[in-house]
């Protein structure tokens, strides 16, 4: 039996100085500030962490890193999304040692394997996890969805602990619900935080939600006042984090405007770079002054 996860997870941003340099000190305030802000663990290696786009070597980094400054104050889960199978395996081997509790996987992002094909990946992968697992449902960018069967016949994996659903699509996420039911130590986490208050109410587990790197305090209290079924101050603080994402994550023209926006507004409260991993660059001066101002109205900055 695994110890379930409930609560806000952030999938924290990877800061860096340049294409492969951590910004340490960044690092170090960040997870300060996360753990401050009542968080439940920190997802190192997630999308909002441009984890596909940094090195290997950029990557245990980052693990070793972190784990070493949360010291075991809160989980610290892992992803180790790969188009390799071993380079996988590898990553999670490293997770363990230096201390991570968790890994998460997503399906590999190249071949687009059919749902027999899936099945085979996560069992073969699941037998030799170091950690408990969790599948990360993102078919937007993966391409492939873990569907329903794969996540039911998962249950009887012993190294799968639950799964985090950023596919937008509720009906599905409700019937991730259902399937987990069936064990007590599973968690199914939602990623969109637009969708996180909801997720809650209805019987989700928590969020996993790049905003929390700004605002962690908000999106814990939304995640309690769910998990109490205190819909009047859910709603409230559901509002404030609809306003949160709609100034922050609308700078920019293109997808990467969301990850650009987070990372931005670090910088610009002075928690850590906002250097991105290629292919993006950070915003220019017109775009950061936007920031700067959506920050204040929403009282993030005098």
């Amino acid at each position: 039996m695994f110890q379930p996860i409930r609560g806000i997870i952030p999938p924290i941003v990877s800061p860096l100085c340049d294409r492969d340099t951590m910004d340490i000190a960044g690092l170090e305030r960040l997870i300060e500030h996360l753990i401050r802000g009542g968080v439940s663990g920190l997802f190192v290696l997630g999308t909002t962490g441009e984890g596909p786009s940094l090195s290997y070597r950029l990557r245990r980094e980052l693990i070793e890193r972190a784990c070493k400054q949360a010291a075991g104050r809160v989980p610290v889960l892992v992803g180790i999304t790969d188009t390799s199978f071993t380079e996988s395996l590898n990553l999670a081997k490293y997770s363990a040692q230096v201390g991570a509790t968790h890994v998460v996987l997503a399906p590999p992002y190249y071949f687009p394997a059919a749902p027999p094909e899936m099945l085979e990946y996560v069992q073969d992968l699941a037998a030799e996890m170091p950690l408990p697992l969790f599948l990360y449902n993102m078919p937007g960018l993966t391409k492939v969805s873990f569907d329903l069967d794969l996540v039911s016949r998962a249950l009887d994996m012993p190294g799968v602990c639950g799964v985090k659903d950023s596919s937008c699509d509720m009906i599905y996420f409700h019937r991730l619900i259902e399937i987990a039911k069936q064990r007590a130590d599973w968690s199914v986490l939602v990623g969109p935080e637009e969708l996180t208050a909801e997720a809650v109410l209805l019987g989700g587990h928590g969020g996993i939600n790049g905003g929390a790197n700004l605002h962690p305090k908000l999106y814990v209290e939304m995640y309690q006042a769910a998990a109490a079924q205190d819909l009047q101050r859910t709603r409230e603080l559901h509002a404030q984090v609809m306003k949160l994402a709609g100034a922050i994550y609308t700078v920019g023209k293109h997808k990467s405007a969301i990850i650009k926006g987070i990372k931005c507004s670090l910088s610009l409260l002075g928690i850590c770079d906002d250097h991105m991993a290629e292919p993006f660059h950070r915003f220019h001066e017109p775009e950061r002054e936007i920031i700067r101002e959506r920050l204040h109205s929403l009282g993030l900055i005098p």
